[in-house]
């Protein structure tokens, strides 16, 4: 009996000791109250209004672009290929998982500034860049930065240097981020660049790159 409850007791300390684990939600698909998602890293599967899975993640809505969830607990309001990581319980880490697009590209949404923008993930670019349309849109007075430029793929383009209040992707936000905002930008997407990602991990998996934040 000793032997018996010895073994019940540890089993119980072995379960509160083990960490929770994050819940890495992605949108792959949105119907009229349907939504496909991938549940920490698995396959898709498509999920009902109301129905809540193993996991924990509850489809409360869909509409044309974006679909609202309660994850443990907290209601969430993600767009089509937004991914979200919930950080595990009692890490003081912040996360996000990027999944790739059918051409191999990570596309994130997030902030500039405080103000939403959606970044192309680019190991090849030295800064942040945005677009100048891009730019006024986010009330940037960007021709108070330092006149440069820049070699692209279309020739030399004139482009403005200056620093970000913010940049915000998932979880993860970093302040006075380095960035070049380029006359000829195509608006719309903007490159998460090293000034940024130089401050992360970055682990690639296959289709998956978890970036982590280090200072």
């Amino acid at each position: 009996m000793n032997r018996m409850r010895h073994s019940i007791a540890c089993s119980a300390l072995f379960l509160c000791a083990a960490p929770a684990l994050a819940t890495d939600v992605n949108v792959v698909g949105l119907f009229p109250g349907k939504a496909v998602v991938s549940i920490n890293g698995g396959q898709p599967r498509t999920l009902r209004e109301g129905q809540k899975t193993d996991e924990g993640v509850t489809l409360l809505g869909t509409e044309r672009d974006q679909a609202s969830f309660e994850i443990d607990g907290r209601k969430r309001v993600l767009k089509m290929g937004q991914v979200y990581v919930a950080a595990p319980s009692g890490s003081s880490q912040q996360t996000v998982t990027l999944a790739a697009d059918s051409r191999g590209h990570f596309f994130v949404n997030g902030q500039v500034n405080g103000g939403q923008m959606r970044f192309l993930v680019d190991t090849g670019a030295t800064w942040v860049a945005l677009s100048t349309a891009d730019a006024v849109r986010l009330a940037i007075d960007y021709r108070k930065g330092e006149p440069n430029l820049l070699s692209t793929a279309n020739g030399v383009a004139a482009a403005y240097k200056l620093k970000l209040d913010t940049v915000r992707v998932g979880d993860i936000t970093i302040s006075n981020v380095d960035a070049v905002v380029m006359d000829g930008a195509s608006p719309g997407v903007a490159l998460l660049g090293m000034s940024f990602l130089n401050r992360m991990q970055m682990r690639r998996d296959g289709g998956t790159m978890v970036l982590t934040k280090r200072f």
